[in-house]
């Protein structure tokens, strides 16, 4: 693209697209600058609890609730880890078409906490991201994301999440990332053949690039049991 003046033409770079990759890239470069502001004046260090670049996360997802002037599908997520988190994201392989801004943030027994969290994502794009925090383990997130297709049309929704937290460790900020997890198909949709398959473990039948179409024809409708989550 140029542009004209004084008989002399300037280039105009155009905006390059942006891969799903680099837009998690630089999710979590600004998410961990915001992390490192906010505990620049704190005084308090990490200790006594698990190795926040090592955190267990575990969840779901199901059929969530609509809401007035909400498109899509909704899919409701929850999960927790066995750690304080102070961001996370979700990625999808569906487009998504909303999100909900503040999932709640629960504890063990299924109280409110003070904590929060404030989300945002393009859309249509496949990736929510939060900062805010949820300072105890195994307090439990919940939240709403919406997707263009079915529930439980295949392909079906199964998320992975990330989760970042940072703290002081003698005057010094430590930046963690654990992840990715899945959090798996939805739960309570019908039996198939890709049932006990996940993103993370995926069905080698049907997602190894040069499957023959013979192998292909003669599995179709056969399922067969993996070592993905069951839900």
């Amino acid at each position: 693209m140029t542009s004209q003046n004084n008989d002399k033409e300037t280039e105009i770079p155009l905006h390059a697209s942006v891969s799903p990759q680099r837009r998690t890239a630089v999710w979590l470069a600004a998410l961990l600058g915001a992390l490192v502001m906010a505990l620049s004046g704190a005084a308090s260090s990490y200790a006594e609890a698990p190795s926040p670049n090592n955190y267990e996360c575990g969840g779901s997802i199901k059929g969530g609730a609509a809401e007035p002037g909400a498109e899509g599908t909704p899919v409701a997520y929850e999960f927790h880890c066995n750690g304080p988190i102070l961001g996370y994201q979700l990625q999808s392989q569906i487009p998504l078409g909303g999100i909900e801004a503040s999932p709640t943030v629960n504890n063990e027994k299924g109280e409110p906490t003070k904590e929060s969290f404030e989300c945002g994502g393009e859309i249509p794009g496949f990736a929510l991201n939060c900062v805010g925090s949820a300072n105890a383990g195994y307090d439990e997130i919940s939240g709403q994301i919406y997707i263009e297709s079915k529930l439980c049309a295949e392909p079906r929704e199964d998320p992975l999440l990330t989760v970042a937290y940072a703290y002081l460790e003698k005057g010094v900020v430590t930046q963690a990332i654990s992840g990715p997890f899945d959090l798996g198909r939805p739960v309570g949709c019908p039996y198939d053949a890709e049932q006990h398959w996940t993103r993370l473990n995926p069905n080698p039948k049907t997602s190894v690039p040069g499957t023959t179409k013979s192998n292909s024809k003669s599995n179709k409708g056969k399922g067969k049991k993996g070592k993905g989550n069951k839900k």
